[in-house]
C-alpha cells in the first residue's frame, strides 16, 4: 500500500494496540525505512481516539530525546490518521524476558536507568506516559533503549476528563499504580511505579502481579506488597520496595532520583547473544559520550 505518494507499507502490521496498528514501511523520497502507525477504531469514527492520536503526535514532536522515537510526518489517508516515525530495530523488553528469562542485574539496571532518563525529560515537559510496560520498551542492538507508545500519555496542562470516559480505567493492569486504579491520578510517581513493575519482571522473569481478571490484578496492585527478589543486591531490592510503595509519597522523589540509585549497578555488562551487536557503530559513540 502506498500512502501520501511516498510511503510504501508492508501488508501485515508489526504490532497492534488499542489505538492502531504499526506497519513497517519505506520512504521513497528519502530512501529510508520508517514505521507508520495508523489509527483504527471499531465500528466507525471515534472522536476521543482521534484526539488522543493527534495529541500523541504532538507529544512526540515536543519530546526531543534520543530515547524516544522521532516523528517524521503526520497526515490522513482514506480518512484514517497516520503517523510516520523512525523505524527502530531491536527487541522489546517483553520479548527479551520471554526468550532470555531473568535479565542480568547490570542490564536490568541499564534498561531501567535509560527509561528513567526519558521519563525525566518527559516529566520536565509535563508529559506523563501512563502506560509504561515491557512491550513499550525497546532494547536496540547497540544497547540503547527507546520508550515507545505515548498513546495514553497525559499532558499536565490538559483536562484529564477530556480524554477519559466515565468509569473507564486507562492503562495496563499489571503495571498500574494504586492511585491510577483508585482515583485515575497520573503523574511522575505512577510512571515510576510502572517502571518498578517492569524492573521487578526483568529481574525475576515473570510478571509481578497477575490474576484471572483485570479486577483481580487491580486488587493485588492495591493491597499486596511486592515480594523480595532473591539473588539481587540488598540495595537494589530496597529500591524496588521503595518505587513499588503503595503510597506515591514514599517512592523516589522523581525520575532522576531513581536514575541515580540505578546507576551504580550499570557496570560490567555481560554479553546478551542474539540481542546485542557488540560491534554496532553506535556503541563507540555512546562509550565516548559516556566518558564525557
Amino acid at each position: 500500500m502506498l500512502i501520501a505518494d511516498r510511503y510504501e507499507l508492508d501488508d501485515l502490521p508489526l504490532s497492534r494496540g488499542g489505538m492502531g496498528a504499526v506497519h513497517a514501511g519505506y520512504d521513497k523520497h528519502l530512501d529510508r525505512r520508517v514505521a507508520v502507525k495508523f489509527l483504527h477504531w471499531p465500528g466507525g469514527s471515534d472522536d476521543e481516539l482521534e484526539r488522543r492520536f493527534v495529541r500523541e503526535a504532538r507529544i512526540l514532536a515536543r519530546l526531543e530525546h534520543p530515547g524516544a522515537p522521532v516523528l517524521y510526518d503526520f497526515g490522513a489517508h482514506d480518512h484514517r490518521l497516520f503517523q510516520v516515525m523512525q523505524f527502530i530495530d531491536g527487541v522489546t523488553v517483553a520479548d527479551l524476558v520471554s526468550e532470555h528469562g531473568p535479565v542480568p542485574v547490570p542490564w536490568a539496571a541499564s534498561i531501567a536507568a535509560q527509561a528513567c532518563a526519558v521519563l525525566s525529560a518527559a516529566h520536565s515537559l509535563g508529559i506523563y506516559h501512563r502506560d509504561l510496560k515491557p512491550t513499550n520498551l525497546m532494547l536496540c542492538p547497540d544497547g540503547s533503549v527507546k520508550v515507545l507508545d505515548f498513546g495514553l500519555a497525559l499532558l499536565r496542562d490538559a483536562d484529564l476528563a477530556q480524554f477519559t470516559r466515565a468509569g473507564q480505567i486507562l492503562g495496563t493492569p499489571a503495571y498500574m499504580a494504586p492511585e491510577q486504579i483508585q482515583r485515575g491520578a497520573a503523574g511522575p510517581p505512577s510512571d515510576l511505579y510502572a517502571l518498578g513493575c517492569v524492573l521487578h519482571e526483568m529481574l525475576t522473569g515473570r510478571q509481578l502481579f497477575t490474576g484471572p481478571t483485570a479486577y483481580a490484578v487491580f486488587d493485588r496492585q492495591i493491597k499486596e506488597l511486592p515480594p523480595a527478589v532473591p539473588g539481587v543486591p540488598a540495595v537494589l531490592d530496597q529500591l524496588l520496595q521503595d518505587v513499588l510503595a503503595k503510597d506515591p509519597d514514599r517512592r523516589p522523589a522523581d525520575a532522576p532520583a531513581m536514575y541515580d540509585r540505578l546507576l551504580p549497578f550499570v557496570r560490567d555488562l555481560p554479553p546478551l547473544p542474539g540481542f546485542l551487536d557488540p560491534e554496532h557503530p553506535a556503541r563507540r559513540y555512546s562509550q565516548v559520550a559516556g566518558r564525557r
